[in-house]
């Protein structure tokens, strides 16, 4: 690459770039520290017990002094602990606690830095498969994205799942009631699929993924929660689970399939009558110009390191990416034999579609 010329730079927009970059690396040195705070159980021991001096916090959580002052030295520096200089003390306030300690809140987000630790562990992978053009399946990952995926995704499942996404379905609410037989896609650790049973008792769940230790994993989260008698977890593609079911789910999983048009095709006959698929994906705009924002840089990331990578590396036939958008899915189930199809819910974070025969 030629030099370029400083005449050529624009001060301003030089000084405004740099601030982002020097931003974003703290924010990668910050989650380290949430990591560290979550493991350590630095914040919980903060929660709710007003404002302590570094010893207190020290004594509470069992560790060194010296480190948990530098720990909390970083956390007020970014926002996320309250400093009292007169008397020397941090507070964690309810609303930090809401975040980085309360493991059932909906806004929970500690675990969610596995994930680009995973990232960054992977990288000499996504080097290869960027020069290769081969893809990385989804069980070739660093440990620690499943967890961080899981983990991510649960408490949003919990907060929106049963009390609005299921609702927003056409008669789907009804039908759980009285009894009906659910499918659960590309179920991962479970947590969809648990929270579903534990809602509706006169319902039967099976979850199916193509990652053997998620299998496991949701089956002993199902006897953690109490439903392993209405719920069973099997091995299975998308393309290729047995039964008929009266609802199907894909929770965040549908874009990272190879063929998503066989995966939909293989729904459309697995449905029992009047049956409907739910598809939950991550929240995208059809035009890149539109998901410009830190949920769609963090979506791009995380597609180009897991969700594409995985559909290449199962043939690739249709590469939606994470950011595939409401037109380009609908796309995939007029394909697969959908007559209809419609946007149930949006969060920030998520597209809740229904899509019936």
């Amino acid at each position: 690459m030629d030099t370029i010329e400083v005449a050529a730079i624009n001060p301003q927009k030089l000084e405004a770039l740099m601030g982002r970059v020097i931003n974003d690396i703290s924010a990668g040195y910050g989650g380290v520290m949430v990591s560290l705070g979550y493991k350590l159980g630095l914040y919980k021991a903060m929660a709710g017990a007003g404002p302590m001096t570094a010893r207190d916090l020290a004594g509470r959580a069992a560790c060194a002094e010296r480190y948990v002052r530098e720990w909390l030295g970083s956390q007020v520096a970014g926002g996320y602990v309250n400093y009292h200089a007169i008397s020397d003390t941090y507070e964690l306030t309810p609303e930090q606690a809401f975040v980085l300690a309360d493991e059932e809140s909906p806004a929970f987000i500690p675990l969610a830095w596995q994930v680009p630790a995973s990232m960054w562990a992977d990288e000499a992978k996504a080097v290869e498969a960027f020069r290769t053009g081969k893809g990385i399946p989804w069980g070739d990952h660093d440990h620690r994205l499943y967890c961080g995926v899981a983990g991510f995704y649960r408490n949003g499942y919990r907060a929106s799942l049963v009390q609005q996404w299921l609702p927003a379905l056409t008669g789907v609410t009804a039908k759980l009631q009285a009894g009906a037989v659910v499918a659960d896609v590309g179920c991962g650790h479970g947590h969809s699929t648990n929270l579903m049973a534990a809602a509706f008792p006169n319902s039967k769940f099976r979850g199916f993924d193509a990652h053997a230790e998620s299998v496991l994993e949701a089956n002993q989260a199902a006897v953690k929660a109490g439903v392993e008698r209405q719920v069973s977890f099997a091995k299975a593609k998308a393309d290729d689970y047995p039964g008929k079911y009266d609802l199907i789910c894909f929770f965040d999983c549908l874009h990272d399939m190879g063929d998503p048009v066989a995966a939909a095709t293989h729904a459309r006959k697995a449905l029992a009558p009047e049956g409907t698929v739910m598809l939950v994906e991550p929240f995208a705009n059809d035009r890149v110009e539109d998901n410009i924002s830190p949920v769609g840089r963090m979506y791009y990331a995380a597609s180009t390191m897991i969700c594409t990578a995985h559909a290449i590396s199962e043939g690739g036939r249709l590469v939606l990416g994470a950011q595939a958008g409401e037109a380009r899915l609908a796309e995939v189930f007029r394909k697969a034999g959908f007559s209809q199809f419609r946007r149930a819910v949006e969060t920030p974070f998520n597209l809740v579609l229904e899509a019936r025969v």
